[in-house]
């Protein structure tokens, strides 16, 4: 008694949604391995972000330190653009996904 009028095989939909939400789970774990790297300053600040929004690396030139408010620039920079490689990353992998729900 799955199929009610006008709704279809709510069994069915109850599966997708299921294998969907596992998948998902899935794409997530394997995101948290992954890595992104993103560099200012011809490579004067170095930042490394996971897939999950976590920084697992921050190199910084020791030039920098004399100057703290191009450092601080410089790492804010340096940490939006790992952000946002980051988002990308996680856009990509679980962008297919959300297909599956029609959004």
């Amino acid at each position: 008694m799955d199929k009610l009028p006008g709704l279809g095989d709510m069994g069915g939909m109850l599966k997708q949604l299921r294998q969907l939400q596992s998948d998902l789970a899935k794409a997530q774990k394997e995101l948290a391995k992954e890595t992104v790297t993103a560099e200012v300053a011809d490579g004067a600040i170095k930042v490394v972000i996971t897939g999950d929004q976590r920084i697992t690396s921050l190199e910084i030139s020791p030039e920098l330190v004399a100057d703290p408010q191009k450092l601080s620039k410089l790492l804010m920079e340096g940490v939006n653009q790992a952000l946002e490689a980051s988002r990308e990353m996680a856009k990509d992998r679980l962008g297919p996904l959300s297909q599956g729900l029609g959004i």
